[in-house]
């Protein structure tokens, strides 16, 4: 008998096991019918901003302007300069470049495949006016030495966050470590919407205020005909607010069946699969399960015949992209030498360890 197919992504699955608390999240949202800005928004701003470590919360449109509202909001723009980990999703430069600032791409460690500290400090210039922290794949990179960075410098340490819901540097959870964080709730997210959606968290409550005020025209607190600046339309709507309290409730139990599918990775792979390490003061969410590959193209066929799904993040580095070839001004090896080898496994709570048993065993047969 054909074995069942396992999804790289099993969006379906995943709201399934949440189904009856979405039913009922959704029903109140019909019964009410404020869509936008409705109260479930506030509520789940105040969860989120909780359950982060973090004193406020805006909902906002999607993971992309929730990066670029944190940068209008410090002031940061045109001859600025943004110092980014080349080795992450286009999005993080796209923002930078929305801002009207530079990128200013650098490598990332060969172990974790996070930002390297000693790149961002070597990359520090007189136009520097902040750095991005990448939590890529579902861990944190080195939070204490990038914070000792750009509190020497006096730069504001920005947290990318969109990979990591509930992920921790030395006890702190991710979002709670920089000036701001920027979240996704893209539906492949470990806290995922039913749709698009985004949030920033921060501790500084002026700050939030002015994001709140931004991504909704421009408008005063308590004046709805007032508009004091130069605003867009970037608001986390009401159905989607609901639909992320109710998965709230289930994130943390989730990403502990990630951590034991990856101790399943870690034991059961072959040792031509390197997985991405882990810094010993993280603790990791696992949204992506990424391994090196020296023969990528044949676990790729291995998998593709046994029905198995998988990804690339990212095959080709920002600096290396057509669309910010304007900012490539050297060469990131340990970016460019990951780029060729990096797949990503499936990694889902709605995974059996019968399943992961079976991707290593595929592997197996094809790699030594």
């Amino acid at each position: 008998m054909t074995e069942a197919a396992i999804p790289f992504l099993d969006v379906v699955g995943l709201t399934a096991l949440v189904a009856q608390d979405l039913e009922l999240a959704w029903k109140s949202v019909l019964t009410h019918g404020r869509y936008v800005a409705g109260p479930e928004v506030e509520v789940f701003e105040a969860e989120f901003a909780s359950y982060c470590g973090t004193s406020s919360c805006v909902g906002v449109g999607n993971g992309t302007d929730a990066l670029e509202l944190i940068f209008a909001a410090l002031g940061i723009g045109p001859g600025d300069e943004i110092v980014v980990p080349a080795n992450t999703f286009v999005a993080t430069a796209e923002a930078v470049c929305r801002a009207g600032a530079r990128p200013r791409f650098v490598d990332v460690l060969p172990d974790t495949l996070q930002i390297d500290p000693d790149a961002v400090a070597a990359a520090v210039n007189p136009r520097t006016a902040a750095v991005v922290a990448v939590h890529l794949f579902g861990q944190t990179p080195d939070m204490g030495r990038l914070l000792a960075l750009t509190q020497r410098h006096g730069l504001a340490l920005i947290e990318d966050a969109a990979q990591a819901h509930g992920a921790r540097f030395a006890g702190r959870r991710a979002g709670s470590l920089g000036v701001a964080a920027a979240f996704s709730f893209y539906p492949g997210k470990n806290l995922g919407a039913l749709g698009d959606g985004g949030a920033v968290v921060s501790g500084d409550a002026s700050l939030t205020a002015r994001i709140r005020s931004l991504a909704n025209h421009g408008r005063a607190v308590g004046g709805r005909h007032q508009h004091d600046e130069r605003g867009r339309n970037s608001r986390l709507d009401t159905l989607q607010a609901a639909v992320l309290s109710a998965k709230l409730r289930h994130l943390d139990r989730h990403n502990a069946q990630r951590r034991q599918l990856m101790c399943g990775y870690r034991h059961g792979l072959p040792g031509a699969c390197e997985l991405v390490d882990v810094h010993p003061l993280v603790e990791p969410v696992h949204h992506l399960a990424v391994v090196r590959v020296a023969d990528r193209e044949a676990a790729i066929a291995a998998l593709d015949a046994a029905g198995i799904g998988w990804g690339l993040h990212y095959p080709v580095p920002c600096h290396r992209q057509t669309a910010f070839r304007d900012f490539a001004d050297q060469d990131l090896p340990v970016t460019e030498h990951a780029a060729g080898r990096i797949l990503s496994l499936p990694m889902s709570p709605t995974l059996s360890p019968a399943h992961v048993e079976r991707v290593c065993a595929v592997l197996r047969e094809v790699l030594p």
